[in-house]
């Protein structure tokens, strides 16, 4: 109790300075947490431009246009409204808004929400409005350029809104959508002054593109908003540069109400006086035949080419500036691609969903989870950016870096690449998590994996001796030791690649996992990808790393142990001892620096380490196995014998790359399977009558275990991992059914789309909304494929001499 005391004095004295007196965000901000709003849909744009999600009810919610900071606030003014008119006259008139603000109450509000629906499978999202009375139905179908194994416009920052318009009318109708945009995403600044709006055209191969661009002229990191429509044949694109958003609205309402269009002024408007906020409106307008039906195609892009992180030291390039410009100048030029593009990027949507879609073994929910999940691949603050162009080999690989001979060149033609821990926790490919989430990057964005390893290798071989107190234990110790990897590459409000280890809880030079967890993956990643030049280049960072880690096996038995405090991913569950969780990814990771020396060629380090895994092997059987399940840890406490939902980790790895079998089985099938059996029984089933997916730990008598806050949280993405091994080790249906439940219980009965937390508890206490480690269920999707094919991996893989 008092060292906890002690922690919450230090802990409130560092965030008092920090967010009172640094005026800064906490990088986990205990105190202040983000309120739960069960509002959230599909978000909007690519991967590393920003995003700008949308609700379910259509309104625009949460915005991410600055790397890794996040505002919620509900814009009201920007907002889609359709006027029908027969015969010249207008019939009806409507904001697609179920709201009634107290702003622009000239405005026609209220649409009733019994005839509207939504549906997303992202990275597309559809909302079907019945118009009340009218015999039309408009659906609006919701597409961003998210794009397996495309690095150009999956880098895109936009979002496509195509307007499907059924007339079941006997007689024509003139159809018109408008698309309202405050500039600004709702915050102070909107009315710092200085911004304004110009309508614009953009016409390239015979396809113009209209619209509206909205300057937010902020000092740091400018923008400029985009709104538009594609002119084409009966389609007619009409503009209003700005009006008030905080008035009344009426002149708006008025001017679409009178003749369906707006009245396109042209010249750009006044910049705004300190105080004043502005809005644009955009919109297309067709003739839909009597029993007939038309298309109408809107855009929205943004454009912050150039971006600062919270220190202001560097400018970085976002990846999109490689294909369209640094200037400022792209949001035209990203309106007219998305709008004679996104057809394109709907068939390669569709040819990469399909198969699974109608895949009629695979249960619903699983589909929609796969996809939907995906959402934090873009909206995990992610940021994408290019090297500078002078940026040389020395300047990335510090002082000792050398041995990376491609960091280079992959870094120049696939950038940089990090994403947020979680919305919550504001660390940069936070590693022990990204562990687990690595196999959506890797299955679908092979490239941006290798980047980010090549990043995290160069971390490894460097060090920063700066002194820092840690808050959970009030030592001081260096910010990063020299062959070990860090936990994360930065806080987005400082300056991450340059200072990284944002993670000020605990000292992690000491902790268990997260140099085990670079070998896992380097391997993972190769017998994925093939990338021979890759593994070559990780090789001598994965012997640097494992050196440094067999100084944790204290007795020589082959076997690390844990020392005794929370030393890896579970931060707040105390460990002690030899441990199924960190001696199992220890094996994993032994087993794999043989089969890398194998390929590579390298005897006497393949030699070195079959020596330490026979020893591991038989110290990790002999001090954990009971029979039934492998221990928590070998200490002999009063829950060392708990049973842990993750500590077939390492087999989790191991199988996802096939070398589960034969001379390379680590761990004996017949216990896997037994652990994994037992871990259904009393982790799943016997934890809210199975209908929650699986508890971390659990007492052997079915009651979980409490010893920690986190022993007895479910974690969603340690629960995917775990499915994906039942999976992997043929408990298919046990599989399916462990995982349902958090799907379940996350995006249906706590209502927490598109934010998917880290963990909740039983009694719907949850923590840390919009969580990295839930993207580990392509790991299911992994284990399926790896089943279907019924080949396993080739164990003779070819070999690849270390030196070229």
């Amino acid at each position: 109790l008092l060292s906890y005391l002690s922690f919450l004095y230090r802990y409130f004295r560092w965030w008092y300075k920090k967010t009172r007196i640094e005026k800064k965000s906490a990088f986990i901000d205990l105190l202040c947490a983000v309120p739960l709003q069960q509002i959230y849909g599909c978000p909007l744009g690519g991967i590393g431009g920003g995003t700008i999600t949308r609700g379910w009810r259509g309104e625009f919610c949460r915005w991410q246009l600055n790397p890794g900071i996040y505002h919620y606030e509900t814009v009201i003014a920007d907002q889609f409204t359709v006027c029908l008119r027969c015969k010249g006259q207008t019939v009806y008139q409507q904001v697609l808004s179920v709201e009634r603000p107290s702003t622009l109450q000239g405005w026609n509000w209220g649409y009733c929400g019994h005839y509207a629906f939504y549906h997303a499978l992202y990275p597309r999202a559809w909302m079907v409005y019945e118009l009340p009375g009218q015999n039309v139905v408009l659906t609006c179908r919701q597409v961003s350029p998210v794009i397996p194994h495309d690095y150009k416009d999956s880098s895109l920052p936009v979002g496509v809104f195509i307007w499907e318009v059924e007339n079941g009318r006997d007689e024509d109708v003139d159809v018109s959508i408008m698309f309202s945009l405050q500039n600004g995403t709702g915050t102070k600044e909107d009315r710092s002054g200085g911004h304004w709006n110009e309508p614009f055209a953009f016409e390239k191969e015979g396809e113009r593109v209209a619209g509206v661009l909205l300057h937010h002229c902020t000092r740091v990191n400018p923008f400029t908003l985009a709104i538009s429509a594609r002119e084409k044949a009966g389609t007619r694109v009409t503009h209003l540069t700005a009006f008030n958003p905080a008035g009344s609205g009426r002149e708006v309402w008025q001017d679409l109400l009178q003749d369906g269009r707006l009245d396109s002024p042209a010249g750009e408007s006044r910049p705004t006086e300190k105080g004043e906020v502005t809005a644009a409106a955009v919109c297309a307008s067709c003739r839909v035949p009597a029993q007939g039906h038309r298309t109408l195609e809107l855009a929205l892009a943004w454009d912050m080419p150039r971006v600062h992180f919270g220190s202001k030291e560097k400018l970085h390039f976002r990846r999109y500036t490689r294909f369209f410009g640094s200037r400022g100048d792209a949001a035209p030029a990203l309106s007219h691609h998305a709008l004679t593009h996104y057809e394109e990027w709907e068939r390669k949507i569709e040819a990469w969903q399909k198969p699974i879609l109608e895949n009629s073994q695979l249960p619903s929910w699983y589909k929609s989870a796969l996809f939907n999940e995906l959402y934090f691949m873009t909206d995990g603050g992610t940021i994408w950016v290019e090297l500078p162009p002078d940026c040389c080999a020395e300047d990335l690989r510090g002082p000792a870096g050398a041995g990376l001979s491609h960091l280079l060149p992959v870094l120049r033609e696939y950038g940089r690449f990090a994403y947020l821990e979680g919305q919550e926790y504001r660390m940069y490919n936070t590693y022990d998590v990204h562990f687990y989430a690595s196999f959506a990057l890797v299955m679908l964005w092979p490239k941006l994996q290798i980047s980010l390893q090549y990043d995290i290798a160069v971390t490894v071989v460097n060090e920063d001796v700066q002194p820092r107190q840690y808050l959970m234990c009030g030592q001081t110790a260096q910010v990063k030791l020299k062959n070990v990897v860090p936990h994360d590459i930065g806080d987005p409000g400082d300056e991450p690649w340059q200072r990284v280890n944002a993670y000020l809880m605990h000292d992690t030079a000491d902790w268990k996992d997260l140099n085990l967890k670079f070998v896992l993956q380097v391997y993972r990643d190769y017998c994925l990808t093939q990338d021979s030049v890759y593994l070559r280049d990780m090789w001598p960072v994965c012997q640097a790393v494992m050196e440094s880690e067999l100084k944790f096996d204290t007795d020589n038995d082959g076997l690390i142990e844990n020392g005794g405090f929370a030393d890896q991913t579970y931060d707040a569950w105390v460990v002690n001892g030899a441990s199924a969780y960190c001696g199992g990814l220890w094996l994993a990771a032994v087993c794999m620096m043989c089969k890398m020396a194998e390929v590579l060629g390298d005897a006497e380090i393949q030699q070195k380490y079959t020596d330490i895994l026979g020893k591991g092997k038989e110290a990790f059987e002999r001090m954990l196995w009971n029979g039934k399940y492998y221990n928590y840890d070998s200490s002999g406490s009063d829950t060392s014998s708990s049973i842990m939902s993750d500590q077939c980790a390492g087999q989790w790895f191991l199988g996802a790359c096939g070398l589960d079998q034969g001379e390379f089985e680590v761990f004996p099938k017949s216990h896997v399977v037994s652990a994994l059996k037992t871990i259904f029984e009393k982790n799943v089933m016997s934890f809210a009558g199975g209908t929650m997916g699986a508890v971390n730990g659990m007492r052997p008598n079915g009651v979980p275990d409490t010893s920690s806050v986190q022993s007895d949280e479910v974690w969603i993405g340690v629960v995917y991992a775990l499915a994906a091994t039942m999976i992997q080790e043929g408990l298919v249906d046990e599989g399916f059914h462990t995982a349902e439940g958090c799907y379940r219980t996350v995006w249906e009965r706590l209502g927490m789309a598109f934010q998917t937390p880290e963990a909740y508890r039983e009694k719907k206490v949850y923590r840390s909304l919009a969580y990295m480690r839930p993207l580990s269920i392509w790991s299911m999707q992994l284990a399926l494929e790896r089943r279907a094919s019924q080949a396993p991996a080739p164990m003779q893989s070819p070999q690849v001499p270390i030196h070229p």
